[in-house]
């Protein structure tokens, strides 16, 4: 891509379509220059010019329309519009804690369980896991899962990011669970309880799904003593994928923002 000199550009009509989530302070007025791999990808992939314009998001609330100024062969320069407080975060915050499965499958319900409005992903391996991630390895999959949550976020139209935390083991996240929140819920194939039947949900719930091989019977148990109450979606049994995102439609149906 040839280097181009900047351009004066119209004022912003607020009609962009395409997002970009950016990791840096954001004020308008101020220029941004995207680095090589964001460039890359708003010139090649989005194909971008001067005077087209874009919405930038950092995480930490609302969003900007922001104007191509100049294009260059390994950088962008954008001029920063006015802030936009817009906010399409469910009511319900659901921290989605999933064993960890194989493959894209972990990938595949990283960024719908975004989509479908989760607050907070909780990766974990457990007794069934068949991906086991030493440390050196936990820190680069929780980074690349959380290329995947923004990625999510810049498609489904969210400011707000949700957390990934680092991959841990059951017993650990099971150590560092915090007091009972307003609901928990753990599920499992078989069990008497259906969401029809759950009390009430309100602001707040962690929704935990074993990995392909389920949930131990020793980690079951572990999980009710800890307030999660067992939960069957329907007479079938799902893959751990179709399960997890099957609960977080449900839940935001009954109690978020769905339906």
């Amino acid at each position: 891509m040839k280097s181009r000199r900047k351009q004066p550009v119209s004022p912003m009509s607020q009609k962009s379509s395409d997002r970009l989530f950016v990791a840096e302070p954001l004020a308008a007025g101020a220029e941004l220059r995207l680095d090589e791999e964001r460039s890359r990808y708003v010139g090649r992939v989005l194909r971008l010019r001067v005077g087209d314009e874009v919405i930038l998001f950092n995480g930490l609330g609302g969003e900007h329309i922001a104007a191509i100024t100049e294009v260059a062969r390994r950088s962008i320069a954008l001029c920063i519009g006015a802030h936009r407080d817009r906010d399409v975060e469910s009511p319900l915050e659901v921290n989605l804690v999933q064993g960890i499965s194989r493959g894209e499958r972990m990938d595949f319900v990283v960024q719908k369980a975004t989509e479908l409005g989760a607050h907070r992903i909780t990766p974990i391996m457990t007794s069934h896991s068949v991906v086991r991630l030493p440390d050196d390895k936990s820190e680069k999959r929780a980074a690349h899962w959380t290329k995947i949550v923004q990625s999510a976020c810049e498609q489904c139209g969210r400011n707000a990011v949700p957390l990934v935390d680092p991959p841990q083991s059951f017993e650990r996240w099971l150590q560092n669970l915090t007091m009972a929140g307003n609901g928990r819920v753990v599920l499992h194939p078989g069990a008497a309880n259906t969401f029809t039947s759950l009390a009430p949900v309100r602001e707040r719930c962690d929704l935990l799904v074993g990995p392909e091989g389920g949930l131990s019977d020793a980690e079951l148990r572990q999980a009710t003593a800890a307030g999660f109450v067992p939960c069957s979606i329907g007479p079938r049994v799902l893959r751990t994928e179709t399960a997890a995102i099957a609960a977080l439609a449900i839940l935001q149906s009954r109690y978020g923002d769905l339906g």
